[in-house]
């Protein structure tokens, strides 16, 4: 991760330490820190460098990042604006989701690669005089007193230290070691009948965030800063590996007959399997999502796939609903996991809710079959115009509308005795 790391002083103690610096990670430092929280945060990539991750910000999520301050900057370093997502099948149009109809300014799909939004965010972090950041850095335990969480345990041999806090948030992942090393058991839901390869290619831009078929299994596309096209070829779940045996120019044969369009820029670019990136495509959700001392927010906690870009916005909502409670919860002294449980109570039926939409979603845009290919284009088309459907468009584009940047905790005194109470 880019930026001077800042080491602690011997015996330092973080009100915070968040772990994972990606999208919700990051998002709370930085509400903690223009709180007065003394934040540390552990991660352990030196680059902000996400290839292949989720880019697509929905509007809900556009108006919180504004709200603290940070999408103009992010937006500078380079985003692309789309009007919307398209379902098409061989050059029909079955879904039209005009973004364009929404209220302005976040009435669109905005590309936005994550290293330009992480950079803004750590360099306003860095900027506070509380902010430790540790890059390069595993965490591969955690510290407990009495089952209470205190601290994580970095590094090892002579690289090795104890980070101590108040609170832990795990913010690592899909695949996080937090919840691992916490004993918090993840529920893996084998939801989606796809699996998702991707690549990028420098290719002509596209107004929309497609879905699209054309001779083969269906593709996401979308245009990714800069002047490039990412391409989603999916294939049937856990069926990758038997493709690859089959060597290179098997799998390419199979993605030039999807994208008949981009035939010639895939054929030329994508060259080796070194050029294509396999996302691993499952829901899944940690059956707690705090300990006595520790919380998890982001795909720590909940997992989803990449079908209505879900996943960047419901990490920076988690970390909106969490810094209030986490504000109280320091200013009480209270950090357990009942007082951590409101987090949860708050977000578990956004995320699940997302998670429905995004399996109807799948089985609309991504289904094959006989009965599939002459069942979905007049199912498509008859579900788009109706009320139902223009709700659940506001629901994927906003989440929940009621969440707010509580920027009347922005005061260092907040987390002193005495101070208000966050609603």
């Amino acid at each position: 991760m880019s930026g001077p790391a800042r080491p602690p002083a011997d015996g330092a103690h973080a009100d915070v330490c968040v772990v994972g610096g990606g999208p919700a990670g990051l998002t709370l430092a930085l509400l903690m820190l223009r709180s007065g929280a003394r934040v540390t945060l552990v991660e352990r990539g030196r680059s902000l460098e996400r290839a292949y991750r989720g880019e697509i910000l929905q509007p809900g999520g556009q108006a919180l990042l504004d709200a603290l301050g940070v999408l103009e900057g992010a937006r500078r370093r380079g985003c692309y604006e789309h009007d919307g997502f398209r379902l098409e099948e061989r050059g029909r149009t079955l879904v039209d989701g005009d973004y364009r109809q929404l209220p302005a300014p976040y009435n669109c799909l905005l590309s936005l690669a994550q290293r330009h939004l992480l950079t803004d965010l750590l360099e306003r972090c860095l900027a506070h005089p509380r902010f430790t950041c540790l890059t390069g850095t595993k965490v591969n335990g955690l510290v407990e007193e009495g089952g209470v969480v205190r601290g994580v345990v970095c590094g090892g041999g002579a690289d090795g230290r104890v980070v101590r806090a108040d609170c832990v948030v795990g913010a690592d992942g899909r695949y996080s070691t937090v919840r691992r090393l916490a004993g918090i058991p993840y529920d893996r839901i084998e939801l989606f009948d796809q699996d998702v390869l991707w690549c990028r290619i420098t290719a002509p831009a596209t107004r929309t965030v497609r879905v699209f078929r054309a001779g083969g299994n269906p593709v996401l596309a979308y245009t990714s800063f800069p002047d490039r096209v990412q391409l989603g070829w999916t294939l049937p779940h856990q069926g990758y590996q038997p493709l690859a045996r089959r060597g290179f120019a098997h799998v390419k044969g199979l993605i030039l007959a999807a994208v008949p369009e981009y035939a010639d820029e895939v054929d030329q670019q994508v060259r080796s399997f070194g050029d294509v990136s396999l996302l691993d495509v499952f829901a899944g959700s940690a059956r707690r999502w705090a300990r006595d001392g520790l919380l998890l927010i982001g795909d720590s906690a909940h997992t989803h796939g990449p079908i209505g870009a879900q996943g960047i916005n419901l990490a920076i909502q988690d970390a909106v609903a969490a810094h209030p409670v986490l504000c109280e919860g320091l200013r009480r002294r209270d950090l357990s996991a009942r007082f951590l449980n409101a987090v949860a109570a708050r977000r578990r039926p956004e995320t699940a809710r997302a998670t429905r939409v995004q399996a109807m979603q799948s089985r609309m845009m991504l289904s094959t079959g006989r009965v599939s290919a002459v069942v979905r284009p007049k199912a498509a088309m008859l579900v788009s115009r109706t009320p139902a459907y223009r709700s659940v468009l506001r629901r994927i584009a906003y989440g929940d509308r009621a969440l707010r940047v509580r920027s009347d905790l922005f005061q260092s005194d907040l987390l002193q005795e005495g101070g208000p109470a966050p609603g």
